[in-house]
């Protein structure tokens, strides 16, 4: 059980609802954000003084029973709530430990889209293999060494990937992708010594990102629309679907705009564009 991470995630978590998110009317004007703690206590069925000796970090362990009861009063995504658990002292849903290794039905299919930018990742943000569109999308970033390789790296310690994207979108695309960096250590484990690597370079040299880490936030990402800034075409909008292997290690992402827009007729250039040379 590590106290002080579940208290702190109890507090944030309580703190970032409304309560009108869990059905309760607004009443009179609050002096703190989010729900109190009683409301919490209340929804999840349980005493208000044992609900906030948890987030003193005074509380005993909570029984898996009382975990999944916390877990729907806080309106915990599936990420969110295997992540409880673990800061509980609970096992949650087994995941399998990531590979390097492309999982086969998922390489598949990718080798079949000639027409679409698609890319595998791992959970970390490592490009594991691409398609020709999309290195001329995105500029290739598979074969990155030490700690490059991941994106949430690249992110907060260069300009060049932020670059990338419309400036409009970088606060929620930072914010995402620590949020799903949470959610693949929580599933790893703490003895995901690649993951904890990678996390301790970012909060020793990026403020930025442990600004964010600190928010405690848990979320993997399954579809989202971003603008990318091409070298040569300019804004291209996309729809960007993801794919994800059953033990959520590996996903592929696919680039697709609605038929006939100008969007799409710039994903269609890139064959004839080719691959560009990014910098980072």
């Amino acid at each position: 059980m590590d106290r002080p991470a579940l208290a702190d995630f109890l507090r944030r978590r309580r703190e970032g609802l409304r309560p009108e998110d869990v059905g309760l009317g607004t009443g009179a004007r609050r002096r703190t954000p989010g729900l109190r703690r009683e409301e919490v206590a209340a929804l999840a069925g349980m005493s208000a003084d044992y609900y906030t000796r948890l987030e003193q970090q005074r509380g005993p362990q909570p029984s898996e029973q009382m975990v999944q009861a916390i877990a729907r009063a806080l309106r915990c995504s599936l990420d969110e709530r295997d992540h409880l658990f673990r800061l509980a002292g609970h096992t949650a849903p087994a995941r399998v430990y990531r590979t390097d290794h492309v999982d086969p039905a998922i390489l598949r299919v990718l080798d079949r889209l000639d027409d679409t930018p698609a890319i595998v990742v791992s959970d970390l943000g490592e490009t594991l293999v691409e398609n020709a569109l999309a290195a001329a999308l995105l500029g290739s970033t598979v074969g990155l060494a030490g700690n490059e390789r991941y994106q949430p790296w690249r992110w907060f310690m260069t300009a060049a990937e932020p670059a990338r994207y419309a400036p409009e979108q970088h606060d929620r695309l930072a914010r995402a992708q620590v949020a799903a960096l949470r959610a693949a250590v929580g599933a790893a484990g703490p003895g995901d010594r690649r993951a904890m690597q990678l996390i301790a370079e970012l909060e020793a040299n990026s403020a930025d990102f442990a600004a964010l880490w600190s928010l405690h936030e848990v979320a993997s990402r399954w579809e989202d629309r971003k603008t990318f800034v091409h070298p040569e075409l300019g804004r291209i909008t996309v729809d960007c679907q993801v794919l994800h292997t059953t033990n959520q290690t590996q996903a592929l992402l696919l680039f697709t705009a609605p038929a006939g827009s100008e969007d799409a007729q710039k994903l269609d250039l890139l064959a004839v564009v080719g691959r560009q040379t990014f910098a980072r």
